[in-house]
């Protein structure tokens, strides 16, 4: 406990001297405030390590590529299947990419918009186990079904549906990085600040996914491409760029509750309606 209060207190003291040696106000150029939380990235981490500990398994993929031919076909839909004249679907093609989907996949995908069943996107709100809140996006061509089977799955994990859950999230941009420069050297926090700050970032955290360490910068929905492209030009490694919901009101959970809530959130995600379920949680002992 001593050592970790005196490392926050020297991370503190750093970023004193840091805006000490900054220009005068009337000589910066405006940028985008920085709320950056070490405690909070910290207990992201485990939590990302925790609820990934299934791992990439064929049967998983192959779900994940199910669903994201269904969020190709929503952005077709709404946008038209021209990627270059349509943002969202040039969005889900990058993530489509970023875990290798064959590109006869995603072509198939576009292609086959026009026969596939009407379909209808839905968000439903939801309390998971410890008090944390749950944001479960859905698109399906049978809302009763969904509805049904999301219920079901909650009511027998220790969850159930709940206004006011939409509350502790906000819609933001997030370009996933990876957390490692070209030498693979892993990014320190410091520098990752400093990265977020001059590419209009509001906020940088630590994720991993498949056991592969990430930085989330998060940033205004309308800047998420601008601070991409900066952060490519600054020699960040980025991998994604997308709009999601980013929780703004964490929820602190224990050991046992962290392992319920990440049974709750696979069998979530592997309903077949499930696009993707939101949290926000984080490791209560990360903080302890």
């Amino acid at each position: 406990m001593a050592m970790a209060a005196l490392h926050l207190a020297l991370r503190g003291v750093c970023v004193h001297l840091r805006c000490q040696l900054l220009p005068p106000a009337h000589l910066r150029l405006p940028r985008a405030l920085l709320h950056l939380s070490p405690p909070v990235s910290a207990g992201h981490n485990k939590w990302s390590k925790v609820k990934n500990i299934k791992g990439p398994k064929d049967a998983a993929r192959s779900r994940l590529f199910l669903k994201f031919a269904m969020m190709i076909r929503l952005a077709v839909k709404d946008g038209g299947a021209n990627p270059e004249f349509n943002q969202q679907l040039a969005n889900v093609i990058e993530q489509c990419r970023a875990k290798n989907m064959p590109k006869a996949s995603i072509e198939a995908a576009i292609k086959g918009t026009d026969k596939s069943n009407a379909s209808v996107y839905s968000l439903y709100e939801a309390r998971g186990p410890g008090g944390s809140s749950l944001l479960i996006e859905v698109l399906t061509d049978n809302s009763t079904r969904s509805h049904q089977a999301i219920k079901y799955i909650l009511g027998k994990n220790g969850g159930s549906m709940c206004n006011g859950a939409r509350h502790n999230f906000e819609r933001k941009g997030v370009v996933l990085a990876a957390a490692d420069d070209h030498e693979k050297s892993m990014v320190p926090l410091e520098r990752a600040l400093e990265l977020a700050i001059e590419a209009g970032a509001e906020d940088v955290r630590d994720t991993e996914e498949e056991e592969r360490p990430l930085l989330q910068f998060i940033c205004d929905v309308s800047s998420v491409h601008s601070v991409r492209e900066s952060l490519t030009a600054l020699g960040v490694q980025t991998v994604s760029a997308s709009l999601e919901y980013v929780p703004c009101t964490m929820a602190q959970l224990s050991d046992a509750d962290l392992q319920s809530a990440s049974r709750l959130i696979e069998l979530l995600n592997d309903s077949q309606d499930v696009l993707r379920v939101y949290d926000n949680i984080e490791a209560q002992s990360e903080q302890d």
